[in-house]
């Protein structure tokens, strides 16, 4: 599972088995949240964290949006 990074408590990571569009999923306490890139911003697929920590995990997705997308194709091409 490569994690692309963290901070604030929350995990960015991807799963080994992942398929396109490109995103990326996140762990804050346990609970987990799912977001796909597009255009340099971070759409909400899947959600279990609260409104806040969506909107915060969004927003950090979004700020790192080309980190994900490098690495994502980086590990899966």
């Amino acid at each position: 599972m490569p994690k692309i990074f963290e901070t604030d408590g929350f995990s960015f990571f991807f799963y080994m088995n992942e398929h396109e569009p490109v995103h990326v999923h996140v762990r804050k306490q346990g609970k987990l949240a799912k977001f796909e890139i597009v255009n340099g911003t971070a759409r909400p697929i899947f959600g279990k964290l609260s409104n806040a920590d969506m909107a915060k995990a969004a927003a950090l997705a979004t700020e790192k949006s080309e980190l994900i997308v490098r690495r994502w194709f980086e590990i899966f091409g």
